[in-house]
């Protein structure tokens, strides 16, 4: 009993300094947010915010984070939800400072939670889309969906067509770096997963199907 009693003590001590960063995290995101939110607005402003892309936004959520729109910045259970929420990716990006893997964790968790405490989904979209990896253009590495839309097809996303629209939506979630100039056939599969599980033609197979191997 004795034993048992310490495992139980020993597991508490080891959560206080993890809940702790988690705290940390929290308090930091909402200090944060006027900043982001500013850079959110500005975006907008420049015509790059994500209601800038119409009723299409839906599509880059619902390929990479299902219940985006519902969740308050976790989710565990919806298929095809992965390990980490886009909310917990923007925390990664622009809120996480330099700790051990556990405390890194715990850290974005809190601010994820903390964004979604402050920010609006669209402007959490907003600061996903300006932040991510696309892929490699012409010139190099691109960066940012906006961004990438013009250097590929030279117009914003609102102008693209519906099978452009994909292949960037495609390039956010296809692992390594894309090559968005020629017909990559790891994108392209990946482009042709989304276009069926859009249609409704299939769905992930389980919470961790962001590959969406349910859609082949």
């Amino acid at each position: 009993m004795w034993i048992l009693r310490l495992s139980l003590v020993l597991l508490f001590l080891s959560f206080v300094p993890l809940a702790g960063f988690g705290w940390l995290g929290w308090q930091d995101a909402r200090f944060d947010a006027g900043s982001l939110k500013q850079t959110a607005t500005r975006l907008s402003d420049q015509n790059q915010g994500a209601n800038d892309l119409g009723a299409r936004k839906s599509w880059i959520a619902y390929a990479q984070d299902p219940a985006f729109w519902n969740h308050s910045g976790l989710d565990f259970i919806t298929p095809g939800s992965g390990a980490r929420t886009l909310t917990q990716v923007v925390a990664d990006r622009l809120g996480s400072e330099t700790y051990s893997h556990g405390l890194r964790s715990m850290r974005q968790t809190g601010y994820a939670l903390g964004l979604e405490s402050r920010l609006t989904k669209d402007e959490i979209l907003t600061l996903y889309l300006r932040s991510s990896p696309m892929g490699h253009g012409p010139k190099g590495a691109l960066t940012g969906f906006f961004n990438t839309s013009y250097v590929i097809f030279s117009m914003p996303p609102a102008q693209l067509t519906d099978d452009q629209f994909l292949t960037l939506v495609a390039a956010l979630g296809t692992r390594g770096a894309p090559d968005l100039t020629v017909s990559d056939p790891e994108l392209m599969e990946r482009k042709l997963r989304i276009s069926r599980l859009l249609a409704g033609a299939c769905r992930p197979i389980s919470t961790w199907d962001t590959a969406l191997e349910g859609c082949r």
